[in-house]
């Protein structure tokens, strides 16, 4: 998923400052790591010659290629290829993992960053490393479990950007507008009427830099609220209400339609 994320501000964000675990040399080809972050918890921006596959166990980890924000919520991972310059950060705690996988290993991987669709069994291999991650020097067992992983994200699906964003002024300014407020319903034909533009306009912007309609995007924004509300123990009757839905069921159906989860399954997950 080029999961383009809610924009953020790295003023904003706390000073926890910490330092990839590798500078020029990975201690072996394929290599995993797990990682415990606190809320506002920043990696400085670089580059490794590796590329990187990153998964969020809880929390939404995301990372800054650019101008861009890419975001993972659980059901999608990001996939950075060799000597692509990012930075990642988290607004809230999170628990995540990263696959590094030598430059001569990734012949078949995307070669762009991207978000991936993470399948039931690439998560669960995941969770397998995360809760009995192998030790140096690797065993040939290690390394053919650590081959299955790369072999599953190599099959996995493209998702494009789970929440991309825009440059536009126009459609910028309304994205911008659902990140601070992400209940507003307003529609695109209202939008269209305020800002003094079409409809058909807005909704090809939609397309060119989306890759979405405007009510899929709104959607998965909404998602993202809800995943962090969620974390904080807020219940669904009130987040429901607090992004205008009709009923908590309509809220739940639509949570289940994005992340394959009910919400209650989802904080018990990132609990």
């Amino acid at each position: 998923m080029t999961t383009d994320s809610v924009k953020l501000s790295e003023a904003a964000m706390p000073a926890h400052s910490h330092h990839p675990p590798f500078d020029h040399q990975l201690p072996s080809p394929i290599y995993f790591r797990s990682a415990h972050m606190p809320a506002g918890a920043t990696y400085p921006h670089h580059a490794h010659p590796w590329g990187e596959f990153v998964y969020s166990f809880s929390g939404v980890m995301e990372v800054k290629v650019g101008s861009r924000h890419y975001l993972a919520p659980q059901q999608y991972a990001i996939w950075l290829p060799p000597g692509l310059a990012h930075q990642g950060l988290n607004r809230h705690q999170a628990c995540h993992c990263s696959l590094y996988v030598v430059a001569e290993h990734c012949d078949e991987l995307p070669r762009g960053v991207c978000a991936l669709t993470v399948s039931p069994l690439l998560r669960a291999l995941l969770e397998h490393l995360h809760q009995s991650p192998p030790a140096l020097p690797f065993t040939a067992e290690d390394q053919r479990l650590l081959q299955v992983v790369v072999d599953q994200i190599r099959q996995a699906e493209c998702a494009g950007s789970f929440l991309p964003t825009s440059e536009d002024p126009l459609l910028g300014h309304i994205l911008q507008t659902l990140d601070d407020h992400p209940g507003d319903t307003r529609s695109l034909a209202e939008w269209a009427h305020q800002l003094g533009t079409s409809e058909r306009t807005l909704m090809r912007y939609c397309l060119r830099d989306l890759g979405m309609s405007f009510a899929d995007w709104r959607q998965r924004r909404r998602v993202i609220a809800a995943m962090r509300a969620l974390e904080q123990g807020e219940t669904v009757e009130k987040i429901a209400r607090d992004l205008n839905y009709r009923s908590a069921s309509a809220f739940i159906a639509m949570f289940r339609r994005q992340m394959g989860i009910t919400p209650d399954e989802y904080r018990k997950g990132a609990g």
